[in-house]
């Protein structure tokens, strides 16, 4: 099937200052977590007049809409998340965050804009799609669950036939795309590790039982134990973020704990990563006469890209952009991302899209969650294109 190449882009680049506009209004209002009154109210203005359903659950405000096609035909889902990041903003933008402690830091205000912008496309169109296309608005994607809980809620039911997603990256190529398949993105979880000793005084640590080296001892060999035990090529990645204990200089605590996050790519590293630093950390505490409990706290599991739909969307990017467009990544990025919940029900693909401002380095841009991230608001264009292209492209063909 030929797709519209020129109308999708042609179209998305006239509404392109509604986007922006959507954008700049949801990224000074940032909203936390898994309720996001305000930032749906705004999806729900933007989408206002066009003919969708609605589905929403008890659990988050998210909403899924739903557009019905000309025809009978497979379902396709566009997923956008719109929860912010708990943190300052120093971007010095006109349009910075007016919340204390809260700032879109993950490019998900860009995200809504770009599905709002493809609802619009498509529902264009809509008499000439065969098929249903269901616009996923999740709330709480920054460690809230929030796609699980909106599948829990039933708010995909039935499960659509493919499910993809755009992800910006403003330290990558501008308005260049990117994935692989098999595992895209780690799983996240967190362990806390606390090691029980005896108080006592700073100047007699003979008379008690000093539970700090040994925490840090067990995050000393927390890393040598990852390199000794994980196979480099289903690797692991164990951070240890927070060494807490004491309250002075001359009391040795009864106590000191551990805080860190574990990633992996696979189940069966990710268990065995588990129960290895249980082990560990029991066991180095024994060996000092103290003990330690082990704590994890299930997070996301890994992404993993659907090979099929992975190069469906390669070759709707080159369709749409030309072949300079699409970059087949080598290797996984340890981040972790909540639309795995998706794709452990539905084969599908996330992507990348690079959203440097155009002719800039982009090696030399802020990262994701950085209090200066900014991003080329231009590339959103692109975006809302592509989703419109690859659900066009998908209801004509499927994976074909």
């Amino acid at each position: 099937m030929t797709i519209h190449t020129a109308d999708w882009t042609k179209d998305a680049e006239a509404i392109l200052p509604d986007l922006v506009a959507l954008r700049r209004a949801i990224h000074a209002e940032p909203e936390l977590g898994l309720s996001l009154p305000k930032t749906t109210a705004k999806v729900k203005a933007a989408l206002e007049g066009l003919p969708l359903e609605y589905r929403e659950g008890g659990s988050t405000t998210g909403i899924v809409a739903v557009l019905k096609g000309g025809g009978d035909g497979p379902t396709v889902l566009l997923r956008g998340d719109m929860d912010a990041l708990p943190m300052h903003e120093d971007t010095g933008l006109d349009f910075a965050s007016a919340t204390a402690g809260a700032m879109h830091a993950c490019g998900h205000d860009s995200h809504v804009a770009m599905l709002v912008g493809a609802a619009k496309l498509l529902c264009a169109k809509r008499e000439a799609l065969k098929g249903t296309v269901l616009f996923m608005f999740q709330p709480g994607e920054e460690g809230w669950h929030g796609a699980r809980y909106m599948i829990e809620d039933g708010l995909l039911d039935p499960l659509p036939d493919a499910a993809f997603a755009l992800h910006v990256m403003p330290n990558a190529p501008h308005g260049v795309f990117s994935s692989r398949a098999g595992p895209l993105l780690a799983s996240a979880d967190k362990i806390k590790v606390t090691v029980q000793g005896r108080g006592g005084h700073a100047s007699m640590p003979h008379d008690a039982l000093d539970p700090v080296p040994i925490a840090c001892e067990i995050v000393l060999a927390i890393q040598t134990w990852v390199t000794r035990h994980v196979s480099v090529t289903d690797p692991a990645v164990v951070t240890i973020g927070k060494i807490e204990g004491g309250s002075t200089d001359n009391v040795i605590p009864e106590s000191a704990s551990l805080l860190g996050t574990i990633r992996t790519l696979s189940p069966g590293t990710r268990k065995a990563v588990q129960e290895g630093l249980e082990r560990l950390a029991e066991g180095i505490a024994a060996a000092h006469g103290a003990s330690a409990t082990v704590a994890f706290e299930a997070g996301f599991p890994p992404t993993v890209c659907d090979p099929r739909a992975v190069d469906f969307a390669r070759a709707t990017v080159e369709e749409v952009f030309g072949p300079g467009a699409w970059i087949t990544m080598p290797a996984p990025v340890m981040g972790a991302e909540d639309f795995s919940y998706v794709l452990e029900k539905v084969p599908g693909a996330m992507a990348f899209l690079g959203a440097s401002e155009c002719g800039s380095d982009w090696r030399s841009c802020c990262g994701l969650h950085s209090n200066r991230m900014v991003l080329d608001e231009s590339v959103m264009a692109r975006g809302a294109a592509l989703h419109a292209a690859i659900a066009e492209r998908f209801l004509a063909n499927g994976f074909g």
